[in-house]
Formats: structure tokens, C-alpha cells, sequence
């Protein structure tokens, strides 16, 4: 019977028609179970009904025709309890209603089950039969199950676009639901683009003019490296920031140390040119794709990208992957949206990208959110062609696409895209103004970053200093780990762009959804595994040696903070502060040979992530200087959701009462103690956040630069005992869906309606 099932649901989802997937659906029900009939009947939400699209047994004539409303009859009953009703004569059942059309006289037991796909009713599957009987335990566990794999299939026929429902012209836009990936609104026209020439096409062949498929390849390299570098020109002037640095990692793959050297061996070995690039990027994928590491999966996008993008060059293509009308606002859409399209795309019209595949850590949602471009990232089961120049309203907040949006939507997010950009105009004018509220409760705006370039762009927009240096990417962008003379340079230049303003770097956090390629951690629970401060401090020879870069660059700066990640035991600190003092004083000693001035002791802070640690923050507040909180991997962990698992995203969510509650006792206890308190996270960056936590008491809040302004501007309108007031009442709440609510109209009595979409 399993074998069964499979079948029924492969072919379903293999059929392009929904009409005939429903007909071969009912036929082979009908036939498994041998019964007399089976109907499946598909939910319209608009006009309150279900409709018969399908059935083995019924009249053919009222296919698409009959109705049932959703408080009518025994299909309206299964939809309304949500779950299986196993009857033995139906005729005489109470909500049994009599439509001569379908011609069932004849047919007396029932069982309907309906399909459920993330709590939503789409349709009801149902059987029947002449005997008067109860259907057994078997026939009923097997359409349960079909309709629980069914639900899925439906879903994605829905998103493809060929899920009806009665008139669909009146129907208005189509909804999708993704991941979002940067916040914003957009409108435009969808334009889907692929590359012309991808080295999944190549097919392997050797070549004998050895020299002559080198000096091609080198003639390739060459014009991708300088490709990559007008990109980095191009977007330098609307973005310098460290978004951009995912052009120099590019770079350092086309170096000879490595992808270069690896094709020049094969090309040496008799291979072609193109036939060699694909050999040797398909092994990177397949090595990288192997440890299955979610941060690893989105890195081989951009190694798919960067073979492409060799290869075009490699056969001489035009690079240009679609043309584009001049001065014509679009929405970019690709099966994996890639920073190099986004370079490529940015000044002629750009407005949002969609990207089928990748989530909110994607390399292209990154570069999207310091570019302020709206983002939806894994839009699942979705051929491109059925998109492709239809008009759309891209969502970034919420993750929802609107396919060809009627007038008065359009209007709605027309007015708030009108309030949005008011709001850039008017939170420019208090970059460079003290972030104070207006009864004198002073709060730091800080950076987080990645890389060292474009340091300087964030002191632009208002930033004091840098909250969240991660000095984990760095670590990524290579093929072994980086010498302490390498790694003392580059920390160097982060901390000369903020002279006298303190710069806190975390210690390498690698593990969970981040590994390097070259110290692979394959487990079956990453997140709960080995990571942060549990690997480096297993490998104290990769923790000291980059701890000693920390500290020699701090030499002549003396801004250098140490946070120490995912730490959930006290013995964890312990080890790392004995480690620290072990590299300073060591470091202190060769200073002194060398008659330069006496080093400066860092302080040393530790991250709270591990919801643990809340209940021993005074056992903490003795061993460091003060405690930053990771709200992003606090909120994964306290409510036990990948927020970046579309199937439970809509789980995740900051402002959950038992995350704010958390936050708030960990701001009274830090205050209890007098320990320094930061937060690093996306409810950093959220207007209503940023009040909440404000009123909390935390110190400094930690951001992207894009956001930096817009929370200054929030932040001196609103008083701190108003923001205490709000917080009071926030804290009283059961649900999300009521804090939300509550503090969309809080903003809204404020007068910051503008924020209400951005904030929340």
C-alpha cells in the first residue's frame, strides 16, 4: 500500500494540468481502496465554498460546477473540524444535503479527510460507497496520509500558477509566500534572467594545444578579475560598505593558490579549457554541498556563479545577460540571484530581486540590504516563464509577492513606498546628530561588520563605533586558515577607521550554518553541536593566534573590545580568559624586546545566545566586562525555530512574549550587576525594537549601517518614559500577533505611521 501511495503522489506532482492530475488522482484512489467513488473537492476562499473539480463516480457534468459551502453539508463539516469523518450512512446524517446533480442516491458510506498545508483547509478528499458500512481503520490511516502528502503538492501547484478557482480574473493578485531576505516595498515588472551559457552544458573533452587552452583560461581570468573590480567601482559609491568585499572573495578564488591553479592542472592533465573549469568547479560544489551546512549551501551559489562567469568569458560570450529598457523600473528574478547580477543590473532601473533559491544569508540578500533593495528569497516550485514580465509588488518585510496586482492594491503600497521614501528624506538629516532622546537618555548606534572595507561609510551615517566585528568571514574567504601576521593587518584597518570610538571583535564563530572549506564539521545537529567558543577553545592554537592578532593591532589604537560567542558554561569563559592573558602577557614580553610601548588588556565581553546563561548572568557578571546579546540566535532558541526553514519562518519572531520577557530580565539583571550591555540582532534594527529595548536599558544596539539613521531619528522623537510606558505594556501581552498589533498603533499615536511597516 505504500508502494501505492508513493506512486499516486509522484504522479500528481509530476502533471503540469491540474485537471487531469485530479482525474488520474480520484481514478487511482478509487482503485486502491476498491471502493464505488472518490470526489476531491478543492476550497475557494473568496467565494466561501468548496467545489467539486474532481471525482470517479459522480456525474462528469457537475465537475467544476457543484458547490458546497463551507458550513454546508458533510464536506463542509470535514472542512470545518479539520479532520476525518468516517460515516456509515450517509443519507441519514443530519448535515447531509441532497444535490441531485452529483447523482449519489446510490452511495451511502462516507469518509472525508481534508487537506491541510500550514493550517489552511485547501480542499477536502473524499470516498464512498453503495454497502452501508463504516470504513475500516486501514482505508482511512491511508487517505489521511495521502492527504497530508497531497497538501504539499497542492500548495506548489497553487504557486505555480495552475491551481484555479472559478473565475480567476476577479480573483485580484496571486499571493506567494518566500523568505524575506531585505525589508522594503517595490513595484514593477518581473524580468527573469539566466546565463546564457552555464557549465552544466559543458560536456567533457581533451584537447592537445595545451599552451594555447592555458593562455586562454589566463586571458579569462583576467577579464573576470577585472570584471569583479568594476563591479566592486560600480556599487563603491552607492554602498562602500563590507557587503562588498564578496567581490574580493571572488578574487582570491581566481588566484593560482586556488580554483586557477586546480583548472591549469587539469588543463595540463589534456583536458580542454571549459572541459577543466567544469571538472574542477563541479568538485568544489559537490565538497561544499557534502558537508551540509546550511552557510556552506549558499556559498555555492557563488561558485556556480564565478564558474559561469569564467566560462562566458572562456568562450568569449557576450557577458550581457538580458537586455533591459532603459529608464524602466524592474524586479529582477532568477533561479539563484547572484551578487554579480545585482552588479550587473543595479543602474538601469533596479527595484527588488527574487531569487527562487537561497535564503536571508545569502551572499545576494546581503549585498540586497546594503544596496536597501527588497529581497524574497525561496520561492519554491516556480518556473520562471509564468513570471517573466508580469507585473508584481514585491513585499520585503513579510516575504510576500503579489502577481499581477489589481488597482487598489497597487495604490496601497504605492502610498507606503511615497512614505518610505519621505522617511529616507528625513532621517538623513540627523546622521551626524547625537542619538539622545528628548528628555536626555543618551544609547550608542553601532556597527556590524563583516570586512574591513568601507569602514569608513558607516561613520557617515551616524555609526560611533563597531558592535559586531565577525571575524569568522575573513576565515571563509580562504583555503586555509589566516597567518597571525595576516590576520594583524586586517584588524588593523578596522580599527584605524575608529579612532577613539571602541571596536568589538567576536572570536572565530564558525559551526551551525558557518564552516570553512577547509575544517569541515559534518553533524546531524549543528546548531546544538560544535560550535562558537566550543570549537576554538578545543583548538587553542587557532583561538590564541588570532586572539594575539587582536591584540597586536590594538597597538597605537587602544579601541579593541574581545566578545567571546555562544557561550552557555562558566568554565568556557574561564578557559578563554586564561587564554587571553596568556597572549597578552607573552605578547607584552616580545613588545618589550622589541622597545616598543606597553600593550594595552583588551576588555573581554561574552555574547548571550544560550538561553541558559539568563539564569546565571551573576555568575557571568564577575568573569567579563560586559555581555552582549545575540537576539537573532536567542529568539532561534528560545522558541526552538529555524528562521531560516520556510516551512516554520513564520514561527520566528522577536517580538514573542517570552523573548522580550527574556530580553528584559537579562537588561534588569546586567543592571543589577553594573555590566555594560549591548544588542547585536534585527530587533536592533526595527524602529519598535529599538524602543523597546531602549526602555530596557540597554546601552548600545548593534546594525547594518542602512539602519543606522532611521533608529537616530526614531530614538530623539521618543521619550524614554514614553518608551517605558509602551514597554510596560508590551511585556503584558500573551501572543506576538498582540505585541505587533499594540505597537504598530503606539507608533502610529506617535506619529511615526511611516515606521509602522518598516518597524514591524
Amino acid at each position: 500500500m505504500l508502494t501505492t501511495l508513493r506512486r499516486i503522489v509522484l504522479e500528481f506532482s509530476q502533471d503540469a494540468e491540474l485537471d487531469s492530475a485530479l482525474l488520474r488522482l480520484v481514478a487511482q484512489i478509487k482503485t486502491a481502496l476498491k471502493t464505488d467513488c472518490c470526489s476531491v473537492y478543492l476550497a475557494d476562499y473568496q467565494k466561501q465554498h468548496f467545489l467539486l473539480m474532481a471525482s470517479d463516480g459522480l456525474a462528469v457534468g457537475a465537475h467544476g460546477h457543484t458547490s458546497i459551502g463551507f458550513s454546508e453539508g458533510l464536506i463542509g463539516l470535514v472542512g470545518q473540524r479539520e479532520e476525518p469523518i468516517n460515516i456509515a450512512n450517509a443519507q441519514h446524517h443530519p448535515h447531509f444535503i441532497h444535490a441531485p446533480e452529483v447523482q449519489e442516491d446510490e452511495l451511502n458510506a462516507f469518509l472525508g479527510t481534508p487537506i491541510i498545508h500550514h493550517r489552511k483547509v485547501l480542499g477536502i478528499l473524499s470516498i464512498q460507497q453503495k454497502e452501508s458500512r463504516s470504513f475500516t481503520e486501514n482505508e482511512e490511516a491511508f487517505l489521511v496520509t495521502l492527504s497530508a502528502q497531497l497538501a504539499t503538492a497542492l500548495a506548489n501547484a497553487e504557486a505555480r500558477g495552475i491551481l484555479l478557482r472559478g473565475d480567476d480574473s476577479s480573483q485580484g493578485a496571486r499571493q506567494l509566500k518566500g523568505i524575506s531576505g531585505s525589508s522594503g516595498v517595490a513595484i514593477g515588472r518581473m524580468v527573469t534572467v539566466q546565463p546564457k551559457v552555464s557549465l552544466a552544458s559543458v560536456s567533457l573533452q581533451k584537447a592537445s594545444n595545451t599552451t594555447e587552452q592555458l593562455q586562454h583560461f589566463t586571458q579569462a581570468i583576467e577579464i573576470t578579475r577585472a570584471e569583479f573590480e568594476q563591479m566592486r567601482v560600480k556599487l563603491n559609491d552607492i554602498i562602500n560598505d563590507s557587503s562588498l568585499d564578496i567581490f574580493e572573495m571572488y578574487k582570491q578564488l581566481l588566484n593560482n593558490a586556488n580554483i586557477g591553479h586546480e583548472v591549469e592542472d587539469k588543463i595540463r592533465q589534456g583536458w580542454s579549457a571549459a572541459s577543466s573549469l567544469k571538472i574542477v568547479i563541479d568538485n568544489y560544489l559537490l565538497r561544499f554541498e557534502a558537508l551540509d551546512d546550511h552557510y556552506l549551501r549558499e556559498r555555492v551559489s557563488d561558485i556556480r556563479d564565478l564558474g559561469n562567469r569564467l566560462l562566458i568569458n572562456l568562450l568569449q560570450q557576450d557577458n550581457k545577460q538580458k537586455d533591459i529598457k532603459k529608464n524602466e523600473d524592474f524586479i529582477l528574478v532568477a533561479e539563484d540571484v547572484t551578487a554579480s547580477m545585482l552588479a550587473e543590473y543595479q543602474h538601469q532601473g533596479l527595484k527588488s530581486i527574487i531569487s527562487m533559491s537561497g535564503s536571508n544569508n545569502s551572499h545576494a540578500a546581503i549585498l540586497a540590504r546594503a544596496l536597501g533593495l527588497p529581497a524574497i528569497m525561496g520561492l519554491d516550485h516556480i518556473p520562471l516563464g509564468q513570471l517573466d514580465q508580469q507585473i508584481a509588488i514585491v513585499d520585503g518585510y513579510s516575504g510576500e509577492l503579489f502577481i499581477a496586482p489589481n488597482e487598489a492594491l497597487i495604490r496601497e503600497y504605492q502610498h507606503l513606498i511615497a512614505e518610505e521614501d519621505a522617511l529616507t528624506d528625513k532621517v538623513k538629516q540627523v546622521a551626524n546628530l547625537p542619538t539622545i532622546t528628548p528628555d536626555g537618555r543618551p544609547i550608542e548606534l553601532v556597527l556590524n561588520a563583516g570586512l574591513s572595507a568601507g569602514l569608513e561609510h558607516s561613520k557617515s551615517v551616524g555609526a560611533v563605533g563597531v558592535g559586531l566585528y565577525r571575524t569568522e568571514i575573513p576565515f571563509m574567504n580562504r583555503s586555509c586558515f589566516p597567518s597571525e601576521q595576516e590576520q594583524t593587518a586586517l584588524y588593523q584597518n578596522v580599527l584605524a577607521a575608529f579612532p577613539k570610538k571602541t571596536v568589538t571583535m567576536r572570536t572565530l564563530d564558525v559551526g551551525g550554518d558557518k564552516s570553512l572549506p577547509y575544517f569541515p564539521i559534518v553533524e546531524d545537529n549543528p546548531f546544538l553541536g560544535w560550535r562558537g567558543i566550543r570549537i576554538t577553545l578545543d583548538h587553542p592554537e587557532i583561538f590564541l593566534l588570532q586572539v594575539r592578532a587582536m591584540i597586536r593591532a590594538n597597538i597605537g589604537h587602544n579601541n579593541l573590545e574581545i566578545m567571546l560567542p555562544m557561550i552557555s558554561d562558566i568554565s568556557e569563559v574561564n578557559e578563554a580568559v586564561r587564554l587571553i592573558n596568556q597572549a597578552y602577557y607573552e605578547l607584552s614580553a616580545e613588545i618589550c624586546d622589541e622597545g616598543q610601548s606597553k600593550l594595552t588588556r583588551p576588555k573581554i565581553g561574552m555574547m548571550i545566545e544560550v538561553p541558559g546563561v539568563i539564569f546565571q548572568l551573576g555568575d557571568f557578571a564577575d568573569k567579563v566586562d560586559f555581555f552582549s546579546v545575540g537576539s537573532n540566535d536567542l529568539t532561534q532558541y528560545l522558541l526552538a525555530v529555524d528562521r531560516n526553514n520556510v516551512q516554520v519562518a513564520d514561527l520566528y519572531d522577536s517580538y514573542h512574549p517570552a523573548v522580550l520577557r527574556a530580553l528584559n530580565i537579562i537588561a534588569e539583571e546586567s543592571s543589577k550587576y553594573l555590566v555594560p550591555l549591548s544588542l547585536c540582532g534585527e530587533l536592533a534594527s526595527e524602529p519598535a525594537g529599538a524602543l523597546l529595548l531602549l526602555a530596557m536599558g540597554y546601552d548600545k544596539l548593534s546594525m547594518n549601517a542602512y539602519n543606522i539613521a532611521r533608529i537616530k531619528w526614531v530614538i530623539r522623537h521618543v521619550s524614554l518614559q514614553k518608551s517605558k510606558v509602551i514597554l510596560a505594556k508590551a511585556l503584558s501581552f500573551t501572543t506576538a500577533k498582540q505585541v505587533h498589533s499594540y505597537l504598530n498603533e503606539q507608533l502610529e499615536l506617535l506619529g511615526l505611521g511611516s515606521f509602522v511597516r518598516a518597524g514591524m
